[in-house]
């Protein structure tokens, strides 16, 4: 495992846009005051942000609200809304390289990976719900007494958008283009600890044309600004990224206050399942992108590794000897595989996580410390002899740590994947069709893959079962999440109503 490099010559990205972006213009929050936002490779302080709080969130939302109720976005045909929505999407690769460039320094995210999937899969999404934009149909029904009816679907109204950090490009867009696409307009929360990419995607939207008002941007933190988008009687809707604690919070919020909906994609502990008739190598090849892709700060990493009695033994052996080749260092170095962690506070909650592994007695196969003498860099870690009932077992870490665990038969297998409070996603090695048939249908997951992993799209749903969240975002039910049903009903004219 290499160390950090100092040596790198990229040129770093000018941070432009550190205020609050209300009604198509940047400005300081109400209180004047700021917060500082950490480049993760060193812990030094990249910019100091603007700190929104209640009083800029009602700022937003009323311009949001006016957008709304009395602006062209939602009025604008379906064809013109596609048309801008291009436009957007063009501008958003014109600017990757920058915009890859500021969520590397600010989330410690692999900038060439970034900037050819983040980046180019935002521009893929925002052309997708544009061609969605001028499709929005309701039905007509036949009733079965003397009346006609049919539904319009209509925007929801405003939006509250709450953003988390490890994938800040991704999860804006993911959200912000069906809610474009729909008609809505929104108030935007990213993550305390990366909010420089959202606002330059707001800046970006002013460029492509979206009308000012439709996509307002407020930073600050969970507990003051995104407690007040959550909890605020003019947002019509909620869609929220994040941990299962705060989303317990924010269906609270939602509940005591307007009663608005809510979709929540939270954490996951997603088992990646390799029986005796898979390809080891390929599956040797998956098991570290499962688990240590984007240094594991993701919500489907396949942090649990089941493996069949018949190969664990080569496959430890093999998992070894990759490991040891992984490339922890500075995320803008194109032979980096893993970056470092996004904040110090991270960092450590994941260093505890491996302590405690130790103390529960799992062996330490390979990793389990730090890299470097600054920054948050922490090796790939794989744990085995880890029992289901384990904390490194049962708990999301958000980190590159790896249990590996061996089975037997496949209804063990089946019941100890699904012997856990998340169900986001999950993989299945096989060459049996059967088997894998047989599992994709009895692992209680939102996603399952048969032979990959992280093959995600924005034409594919995707959301939890269980304790991982609930609604679905990507694809056309991503779309129906900020759209409500009308049904229209009139008498005919025989109806003795007339």
């Amino acid at each position: 495992m290499a160390t950090p490099s100092n040596d790198n010559c990229f040129k770093l990205p000018e941070v432009k846009f550190t205020k609050l972006f209300i009604n198509g213009q940047f400005v300081d929050s109400v209180s004047g005051k700021t917060f500082e936002t950490i480049d993760p490779r060193s812990g030094e302080v990249i910019a100091r942000v603007a700190e929104g709080d209640k009083e800029d969130v009602d700022l937003a939302v009323k311009e949001a609200r006016e957008a709304f109720d009395h602006g062209k976005w939602p009025r604008m045909s379906g064809a013109e809304r596609h048309r801008i929505m291009l436009k957007y999407a063009d501008v958003l690769d014109e600017h990757a390289e920058e915009l890859a460039a500021i969520d590397s320094l600010d989330a410690g995210k692999l900038f060439t990976l970034t900037k050819a999937l983040d980046v180019a899969e935002s521009a893929n999404c925002l052309r997708y719900y544009a061609g969605a934009a001028d499709k929005i149909h309701g039905q007509t029904l036949k009733m079965s007494s003397p009346f006609q009816a049919y539904t319009l679907l209509e925007p929801i109204g405003v939006v509250g958008l709450i953003i988390p950090w490890n994938f800040p490009i991704s999860i804006f867009f993911g959200k912000v283009s069906p809610a474009l696409a729909a008609g809505c307009t929104m108030v935007v929360k990213p993550a305390e600890q990366t909010p420089l990419s959202a606002l330059y995607c707001a800046h970006l939207a002013k460029l492509a044309g979206i009308p000012d008002g439709v996509i307002n941007v407020v930073n600050g933190f969970g507990s003051t600004a995104g407690a007040a988008v959550s909890s605020h009687m003019d947002i019509d809707k909620v869609s929220f990224t994040g941990s299962t604690e705060v989303g317990r919070l924010i269906m609270q919020a939602a509940a005591t206050s307007n009663l608005k909906p809510v979709s929540l994609e939270l954490g996951g502990k997603s088992p990646l399942i390799v029986f005796n008739d898979a390809d080891v190598d390929m599956a040797v090849g998956l098991a570290p992108m499962a688990a240590f892709f984007n240094k594991g700060e993701i919500c489907i990493a396949g942090s649990r590794v089941y493996v069949q009695e018949g190969i664990y033994d080569e496959f430890v052996k093999k998992m070894i000897e990759r490991a040891n080749s992984w490339v922890v260092g500075d995320p803008f170095d194109p032979k980096v595989h893993q970056g470092p962690q996004v904040d110090k506070k991270q960092f450590e909650r994941i260093l505890a996580y491996i302590d405690h592994g130790k103390r529960e007695g799992a062996t330490l196969l390979t990793g389990g410390k730090s890299v470097g003498d600054k920054g948050y860099y922490i090796e790939p870690t794989i744990f085995t002899d880890v029992t289901d009932e384990m904390v490194i077992a049962k708990e999301e870490i958000f980190g590159p740590v790896m249990s590996l665990m061996k089975f037997k038969t496949v209804d063990e297998v089946i019941g100890r994947a699904n012997n856990t409070k998340y169900g986001l996603a999950a993989a299945v090695l096989t060459k049996d069709i059967n088997l894998a048939n047989r599992m994709t249908r009895s692992i209680r997951a939102g996603v399952v893959w048969v032979n990959c992993y992280f093959a995600l799209s924005h034409d594919v749903p995707f959301g939890g079962y269980k304790m991982s969240g609930f609604g679905r975002e990507m694809g056309l039910q991503g779309l129906h999440n900020f759209l409500q049903i009308k049904s229209v009903v009139s008498p005919l004219y025989d109806s003795p109503w007339l």
